[in-house]
């Protein structure tokens, strides 16, 4: 599932976001944590995918417990 998430340093300040998308991951968490359904989400965001949004749950844990660094940015001078 974590093939949907991507990012790039020119969208949204390089967050996490769904692919094809400007939809970032802390947004689809904001709005399930504001205990929009994800049906509900669906409806608004006609674009996403209920493999989209678990996605972005599977990618949110797992950054969460540490066990993967799913991206790395290299600082520029």
């Amino acid at each position: 599932m974590l093939d949907r998430i991507t990012y790039d340093p020119t969208i949204l300040g390089g967050k996490p976001i769904i692919k094809g998308t400007r939809i970032s991951v802390q947004f689809i968490l904001e709005l399930l944590a504001a205990e929009m359904s994800i049906d509900d989400i669906l409806l608004e965001y006609p674009h996403l995918t209920r493999e989209d949004i678990l996605a972005a749950l599977n990618y949110a844990a797992k950054t969460m417990a540490g066990e993967e660094i799913l991206f790395t940015l290299e600082a520029t001078a």
